[in-house]
């Protein structure tokens, strides 16, 4: 009888503490909670970019960088999900006067990725679909791994954009989804995650591989042959913009990277 009433007891102090009205403030947040089988608890997202299917017709509280606070309070959320780098630094202070819980997540690896989908999880209440999916993003990663290692790795420049010309640090995560395909981020030495960087200091790195978004950001890299990513013809198109979204889906996008990277193709 004991056992019973133990077991009514924890169950009502579950009852009583889950989420049920969640705000994402990042789409990357936003699929995870797709992933793990919650977004029936998603009343609010901030957009960017386009939307799992799930999610179309959940009300949007802005934008990066441009949150829509009234419209926040008016969904009367009991859990928000943020990403720092999506909300401005005067409105993230706003928000931690507001009495919301708050789980800040920024991972900056992808093993804190899988980590940070585990603990989304448990906020969430989809604990067991969260140890799931995290233990098949590590399988996953170290099958990759495996398969692209390489003694001496690939010296990648990662182009962000080109006029100015910005990259990613050591520290961005993209960085480590490089390591996974055998390479390595040449600017793996700065600190910010999206440092500004200039033409000469990556003809001193010389990497063997230039990826950009797109074709007319590599064009101008033809005008010098002595980088060995040009003299090898290694200026190559992003494959997948998932790499911009640390979420489950991520994983597959850093698989596409490294076929695009691979020096046999």
């Amino acid at each position: 009888m004991r056992c019973w009433l133990v077991v009514l007891l924890l169950a009502a102090s579950a009852s009583a503490t889950a989420v049920e009205r969640v705000v994402s403030l990042a789409p990357s947040l936003s699929e995870i909670s797709v992933e793990l089988g919650a977004a029936d608890l998603l009343v609010g997202v901030l957009d960017g970019g386009e939307r799992p299917e799930a999610l179309r017709n959940v009300p949007s509280v802005g934008r990066y960088g441009q949150l829509d606070l009234e419209r926040l309070l008016s969904l009367q959320p009991d859990l928000l999900l943020l990403w720092p780098g999506s909300v401005g630094p005067a409105q993230r202070e706003q928000l931690k006067r507001l009495n919301i819980p708050i789980y800040v997540a920024e991972p900056h690896s992808l093993e804190q990725l899988s980590s940070q989908v585990e603990a989304i999880a448990g906020q969430l209440g989809r604990a067991d679909a969260g140890r799931q999916l995290a233990a098949q993003l590590r399988q996953r990663l170290a099958a990759l791994r495996q398969r692209y290692h390489r003694s001496e790795p690939l010296r990648v420049f990662y182009q962000v954009w080109n006029q100015p010309l910005y990259t990613v640090g050591g520290g961005q995560i993209i960085s480590d989804a490089l390591s996974v395909c055998g390479a390595r981020n040449v600017f793996d030495d700065l600190k910010l995650p999206a440092p500004q960087v200039s033409i000469e200091s990556v003809l001193q790195r010389d990497p063997e591989v230039i990826l950009a978004a797109d074709q007319a950001q590599l064009q101008d890299w033809k005008a010098w042959p002595q980088v060995a990513a040009v003299a090898q013809g290694r200026l190559l198109i992003v494959p997948d913009k998932g790499l911009e979204r640390p979420s489950g889906q991520m994983v597959e996008a850093v698989a596409r990277l490294c076929q695009v990277i691979e020096p046999n193709r």
